[in-house]
């Protein structure tokens, strides 16, 4: 069974395992700082929020989240990461943390949960297609280190 929480102190060293997973799926790369970084933000839960998925006690997914201000709507929740161990894929991690997100949506009043993925990323949206709606956007990143 599938529990499914907001993140804990505790699970510092098994979230690291994981994000850096995330981070590595999408070849990006992070400095050892940003996690640090990145963890003290998640536990300080004023920005961003983290929420894990456990399997037999053992931390297998996570996700993390925001909620931001929208011009035309109330506000929004942005679902960032989410990513599952791969030995743990297929146990419906993914599924709850998404619910799990969802139901902190509703209950702060925001009006939307959306959240982006690699257009080549097939399990992960076989998962999407049946949970959520694609409306066909597609999302493009200005550089701002460019020079011109």
């Amino acid at each position: 069974m599938i529990d499914i929480g907001p993140l804990r102190a505790e699970d510092r060293a098994a979230w690291e395992v994981l994000a850096r997973g995330y981070k590595s799926f999408y070849r990006t790369d992070v400095p050892d700082e940003g996690y640090e970084e990145t963890w003290r933000r998640l536990m300080d839960g004023r920005e961003v929020h983290g929420v894990g998925a456990w399997l037999d006690g053992q931390l297998v997914g996570i996700a993390h989240y925001l909620f931001h201000v929208t011009f035309w709507s109330a506000e929004s929740c942005y679902l960032q990461d989410l990513f599952v161990g791969e030995a743990a894929r297929g146990q419906g991690a993914a599924r709850g943390l998404i619910e799990w997100v969802a139901e902190e949506s509703r209950r702060r009043g925001a009006a939307r949960l959306y959240w982006t993925t690699k257009q080549d990323n097939a399990s992960a949206r076989a998962l999407y297609d049946k949970v959520a709606r694609f409306n066909g956007f597609v999302r493009y990143d200005y550089p701002l280190d460019r020079i011109s």
